[in-house]
């Protein structure tokens, strides 16, 4: 319980440090919210300096970033000028969009890795083993953008896939059944991109990690026993490699989480990336506040799963 206060204090912390320099980078940049208003001829200049005043963008930035966290501790996350609400309940609804494109994706990137990683850790040195590396590393020199642009012109030229979106606009009449097959065929894109992005960097780690475990003594000792195979991956190779694994799979989650918010962009899915893109653009300060802090406590949440797991799996790290 104290290592988990301390993690959490430590959280706390990091969260408001990214909070306070993303506001500060936010004050420093350009222009605000009712810039494109003042522009426009048919609004009077005495109105935007009302909604000015009115929304608080006359008052100081300290007490504006004062304000703000105090609308976190309710839950609300601030105002959206562009929506017109909360920015709590907005968030919430596009964070649940990415996380169910992110978890299947996470989960299925390990499921392939995993064994792929062991089996080509096995045939080192040989032609297998070195034509899977090479794949690997044209797959690593890919640019994101590229990987979620070739699959979205495969669509578009087969249309095998829809290209945009999570439902069809007649979802709504086929039932509840029908509506989660339209939303399971409007994923298998954007949940490609995210598997083929992020599975080569995993799938090396995977199988360096199986290396050095494979040549400990330990190993070596089971494999001059006679263990089959499977025992020998299952018993001894994997809980020697479950260190950096773990830890790779909560760092990995500030990866995945970045190429969702591209891919979610490209290829029009209804998550964080899309909102975070047009708060950018609107000058939309609270949105992108907490949707940088919303990133953020995906990451540490990941952070302390695997940190608690090391504890659980590994008696040196509890010693």
């Amino acid at each position: 319980m104290k290592y988990i206060v301390k993690r959490l204090a430590h959280g706390v912390f990091i969260a408001l440090s990214v909070s306070l320099l993303t506001f500060m980078m936010l004050e420093l940049a350009p222009g605000e919210f009712f810039d494109d208003l003042k522009m426009d001829t048919s609004v009077a200049a005495g109105t935007v300096d009302a909604w000015r005043h009115e929304y608080g963008l006359t008052q100081s930035a300290p007490t504006r970033y004062l304000q703000w966290l105090a609308s976190v501790a309710h839950g609300d996350f601030g105002f959206s000028l562009a929506h017109r609400s909360p920015v709590g309940p907005l968030l919430w609804e596009r964070a649940r969009n990415t996380l169910v494109l992110t978890v299947p994706a996470m989960l299925l990137t390990w499921l392939v890795a995993l064994p792929i990683g062991l089996w080509t850790a096995r045939q080192r040195g040989h032609w297998i083993d070195r034509v899977c590396s090479g794949a690997t590393s044209a797959f690593l020199a890919l640019p994101d953008l590229l990987i979620a642009l070739a699959l979205l012109l495969l669509a578009l030229r087969t249309g095998l896939f829809p290209t945009g979106g999570m439902f069809s606009p007649a979802s709504t009449d086929v039932g509840v059944v029908g509506r989660m097959g339209d939303f399971a065929y409007h994923a298998v894109l954007p949940l490609c991109a995210l598997v083929v992005s992020t599975l080569p960097a995993v799938l090396r780690h995977v199988r360096a990690s199986a290396v050095e475990a494979i040549d400990a003594p330990a190993v070596q000792a089971a494999r001059g026993h006679g263990i089959r195979r499977s025992r020998l991956n299952l018993r001894y190779i994997l809980p020697l490699a479950a260190n950096p694994l773990v830890s790779l799979a909560g760092l990995s989650i500030a990866a995945l989480l970045s190429t969702s918010l591209l891919i979610e962009v490209v290829m029009s899915w209804p998550g964080l990336g899309p909102l975070l893109v047009e708060a950018l653009l609107a000058r939309d300060v609270h949105v992108v506040l907490g949707a940088s802090m919303l990133a953020t406590l995906f990451l540490l949440a990941g952070n302390l799963i695997a940190d608690l797991s090391l504890l659980a799996i590994d008696p040196r790290i509890r010693a």
